[in-house]
C-alpha cells in the first residue's frame, strides 16, 4: 500500500512540474543556505585554529599594559634588563624574543613599500615557527654590533623585488642601507586579518639606534620547551614581571602574558557564534519554505477535490487518502532538501576556495539539513492532508 501511495504521489507531482518546483524552491534556498553557512564557518574557524598554531603552539607573548596593541594604556616598555632576566631566571623557557614593531617604508631602486619593520634577536625565528626560504639569519657579531641587515618576509620580496633573488641586496630604509640576508617561508594571512609576511626583521640594536632612538622594547615573546607546562612559565613570567617592575600585592599587573591558547580559544569561540547566528538565519527560510509547501498543498486539495471524492467513494480509507498528500508534501520537501544539498557542497567548495580558507565537509549538518527539511514537510503537510482525508465523499463527488 505504501509503494502505490508513493507512486499516487509522484504521479501528482510530475502532473505540475514547474509548479512543484517552485513550492520547493524555498526548501532548496533554506537547506543550501544552511549548510553553506556552517561549512563555511567551520573553515573560518579551522583557519584561524591553524593560524594560531603556526604562530608557535608553547608561545607566550608579553605586553605592557593590559591590552594588546600600540598604546599599553600608558604603562612601561620593557628594557634589555628585563629580557635577559627572563632568559635567566625562568626555568623551561627555550627562546626568549625581544620585539619592537616601527612602521615605515622600505626602497629599493623605482619600487617602494609601507611595511613593518621588527627588531629583534636570533630567537624570533623559531619562537615565531618562522623558517627560511633562502639566505640566512643574523650573526651574534651583526646582533652586538647593530649592523645594518635585514631578513625580509615574502610579500615585501615580491613588492619591492618581484622575480629577482633579493639576498644580497640593499633596500633603504628610512635614511640608511640595509643589507637583504635573508627571505623567510610565506606564512600568509594572520588569524587577525594582517599579512604576517609583510615584513623587515632587523637585529633589535640596529632599530633601536637608527629608527626608535630608544632602548624601549614593545614586548616579549617567550618559547617553553617541548614538554614544560605552559601554565607553570606564564606563572614565573607573572611573578617576575611583577618583581621586576615593582608592583606591589595589592596593585593590578600593569602587563599582561598571553599564550596562543587563549588567542586560539578567543578566535574561535567568536567564529563558532557566528557561524550558529548566521545558521540560525539561514534555517528561518526553510519555514518559509514549508509554509509555501503548506499553501501549494492547500491549493492541490482544492484542485482535486472530485478525485479524492471517487477514491473515498469506491472504498479508499481516510488514512490513505491522509497518507497520500502527506507523502506528497514529503516529497516534495525531500527533493529539495537534496538540492538544497547539491547546491551548498559546490557553492561551499567554490566560496572556501575564494577565501582562502580549508573546505570542510560535514556529513552531520548535510543529515541534519536534509531530516529538517523532510520534517518540513510533514509539519506544513499535515492540515492540508487532514483536510483532503476529511472530506465527504458526496459533497466532493458534487464539487465542480
Amino acid at each position: 500500500m505504501l509503494w502505490n501511495t508513493l507512486l499516487l504521489a509522484l504521479r501528482a507531482i510530475r502532473r505540475n512540474l514547474l509548479r512543484s518546483f517552485l513550492t520547493t524552491l524555498g526548501i532548496v534556498i533554506g537547506v543550501a543556505a544552511v549548510i553553506t553557512m556552517v561549512t563555511l564557518g567551520n573553515g573560518a574557524t579551522k583557519s584561524v585554529s591553524d593560524q594560531i598554531s603556526g604562530m608557535g603552539s608553547n608561545m607566550l607573548i608579553v605586553v605592557p599594559g593590559q591590552r594588546f596593541g600600540p598604546g599599553s594604556e600608558g604603562a612601561p616598555s620593557f628594557k634589555s634588563a628585563d629580557v635577559e632576566a627572563v632568559r635567566s631566571q625562568i626555568t623551561g623557557v627555550e627562546w626568549v624574543a625581544p620585539v619592537v614593531n616601527k612602521s615605515l617604508t622600505a626602497v629599493f631602486q623605482a619600487n617602494n613599500w609601507s611595511t613593518v619593520v621588527c627588531g629583534s634577536s636570533n630567537d624570533y625565528f623559531p619562537a615565531g615557527n618562522w623558517q627560511l626560504a633562502a639566505g640566512r639569519t643574523f650573526s651574534e657579531a651583526e646582533e652586538r654590533a647593530g649592523k645594518a641587515v635585514c631578513v625580509i618576509g615574502e610579500t615585501v620580496r615580491d613588492k619591492l623585488f618581484g622575480r629577482q633573488n633579493p639576498v644580497g641586496s640593499e633596500i633603504r630604509i628610512k635614511n640608511f642601507a640595509c643589507e637583504v640576508i635573508g627571505v623567510l617561508k610565506s606564512k600568509g594571512q594572520s588569524a587577525m586579518g594582517s599579512d604576517q609576511d609583510d615584513i623587515v626583521v632587523m637585529p633589535m640594536r640596529t632599530v633601536q639606534r637608527r629608527l626608535t632612538g630608544s632602548q624601549d622594547i614593545g614586548r616579549i615573546t617567550v618559547s617553553a620547551q617541548n614538554g614544560v607546562s605552559i601554565d607553570a612559565v606564564k606563572k614565573q613570567l607573572t611573578l617576575l614581571m611583577r618583581e621586576r617592575r615593582k608592583i606591589t600585592e595589592n596593585e593590578e599587573d600593569d602587563f599582561r602574558v598571553m599564550d596562543t591558547r587563549q588567542i586560539a580559544e578567543t578566535l574561535t569561540s567568536t567564529t563558532r557564534i557566528l557561524t550558529m547566528l548566521l545558521g540560525a538565519v539561514a534555517a528561518v527560510s526553510l519555514l518559509v519554505g514549508g509554509i509555501g509547501i503548506m499553501n501549494i498543498m492547500l491549493v492541490s486539495v482544492t484542485e482535486r477535490t472530485r478525485e479524492i471524492g471517487i477514491r473515498l467513494a469506491i472504498g479508499a480509507l481516510e488514512r490513505e487518502v491522509l497518507l497520500q498528500f502527506l507523502i506528497e508534501a514529503v516529497v516534495l520537501s525531500s527533493i529539495g532538501g537534496l538540492i538544497g544539498i547539491v547546491l551548498a557542497t559546490g557553492a561551499s567548495i567554490t566560496l572556501s576556495g575564494m577565501m582562502n580558507i580549508p573546505y570542510l565537509f560535514n556529513p552531520g549538518i548535510n543529515l541534519l539539513s536534509f531530516l529538517f527539511s523532510a520534517a518540513i514537510g510533514v509539519l506544513f503537510g499535515y492540515v492540508p492532508a487532514r483536510r483532503a482525508a476529511g472530506l465527504n465523499p458526496i459533497d466532493a463527488l458534487r464539487h465542480e
